[in-house]
């Protein structure tokens, strides 16, 4: 593809809070801003620019970024009650903001000659993926690696100047074992193809995008083994205890507020109307029927026990990166497998919701439906399969190698 394909205008520099409140508050002040434009997200298929611009504004992408950049480098557990309060007024723009901000995270990992290279033209710069490692495949050169494939759902790709895209390294004879490395690609080697066209999360712009041959240096380049807990290519210039992590044990959680989010709204929406709905036939308030009392109550405890087991699990992993602490395959097969979980909590809580709410529930001025469809789109996703997490989980547990590579 040629570079004249593409033009790219520098932007702005963003203005990263100070602190984790003054991030927060600012993820909050935009949710009316974010609700109103909903519709109209889902519509366009992808975040609008004017919200792509009022994130920059605030720099919401930022927060995970190294210090050392002009980056807040806020604990991970920030990740989750970012998307939290994003996805409350539009999932699909929470989970966009989530993906981009964690590459951000991901980059500091990378040998300083790749942050550099993205980094030093624009700090702002976006960066998409998709970890689908079997879409890609790499044999080794010289000085680095050439790469085919075709990846599906890379969320925010449009907006994007870079994309990390997984594959699998094999020797030219296939003796050798295969590597799974992350490879960093400038947009310009890229096709683009429009597939995205889905029940939920329409607003993600979640196409395919495709190479075929390109050379990537190695510096450009990271396989998963250097990004499993501790030290890293990036630490001789991060050297904080955010980038010490392990990604892919972690990596439920770079989504899981998305979920979070979007049921409590959800709930909040439900308990609203259930205060002034009545039955349609008989007339009856809604709200004064046990049923109703029962069903928030239940979907109120699932969507505080995953919020708790969420963050609880975010915050102890900074704690030992703090200590130098590297988590054994169980732990991080728990953490997958809690991921996974809180999830798929948030998701039957939607759906208790939605099913209670009837026909109004149905219409498209309803946000309600939204919720729905949102909600099962985000536990789609392969990080939320309760089958397998617990299956990887049990296997763990019970002294067998784990089946899940990036463990």
């Amino acid at each position: 593809m040629s570079a004249e394909v593409f033009r790219f205008e520098p932007r702005p520099r963003a203005s990263v809070a100070k602190d984790r409140e003054e991030m927060l508050d600012r993820a909050r002040s935009l949710a009316g801003t974010l609700r109103d434009r909903a519709s109209a997200t889902e519509r366009l298929g992808r975040i609008p620019p004017e919200t792509e611009k009022d994130l920059h504004d605030a720099g919401l992408f930022r927060f995970l970024q190294p210090r050392r950049v002009g980056g807040a480098e806020f604990d991970f557990v920030t990740i989750v009650d970012v998307a939290d309060l994003l996805a409350r007024a539009d999932a699909s723009v929470a989970w966009n903001v989530a993906n981009l901000a964690s590459h951000h995270w991901m980059l500091g990992m990378f040998d300083p000659r790749a942050q550099d290279a993205i980094w030093g033209d624009n700090p702002d710069t976006l960066i998409a993926s998709s970890f689908v490692f079997p879409a890609g495949r790499a044999v080794r050169g010289k000085g680095g690696y050439v790469i085919s494939g075709r990846w599906p759902f890379s969320s925010g790709v449009e907006p994007s100047d870079w994309n990390m895209l997984a594959g699998i390294v094999v020797s030219e004879d296939e003796a050798d074992a295969p590597d799974y490395r992350i490879f960093l690609v400038h947009r310009r080697d890229y096709r683009i193809i429009e597939t995205w066209d889905s029940a939920g999360l329409r607003g993600t712009g979640s196409h395919d995008v495709e190479i075929e041959d390109l050379f990537v240096p190695e510096h450009m380049t990271l396989s998963i083994r250097d990004v499993a807990g501790g030290p890293t290519p990036g630490s001789v210039v991060n050297s904080g205890p955010l980038y010490r992590l392990p990604v892919f044990a972690l990596f439920p959680y770079v989504l899981s507020g998305v979920a979070l989010g979007n049921a409590q709204s959800c709930l909040e929406d439900y308990v609203a109307g259930s205060k002034k709905r009545s039955s349609t036939y008989t007339r009856a308030k809604l709200g004064e029927f046990q049923s109703t009392q029962i069903r928030i109550a239940t979907a109120g405890a699932q969507i505080d026990a995953a919020r708790t087991v969420m963050r609880r699990n975010c915050i102890d992993a900074m704690d030992d990166a703090v200590a130098g602490r590297v988590p054994d395959l169980l732990e991080r097969a728990r953490l997958r497998r809690d991921g996974a979980f809180t999830v798929n909590l948030c998701t039957e809580a939607v759906t208790l919701l939605f099913g209670a709410s009837g026909a109004g529930g149905l219409f498209m001025r309803n946000a309600m439906q939204r919720r729905f469809r949102d909600a099962h789109a985000v536990n789609a996703h392969i990080a939320f399969s309760f089958d397998a997490a617990g299956a990887d989980y049990g296997r763990a547990a019970l002294g067998f190698p784990s089946e899940n590579v990036t463990l």
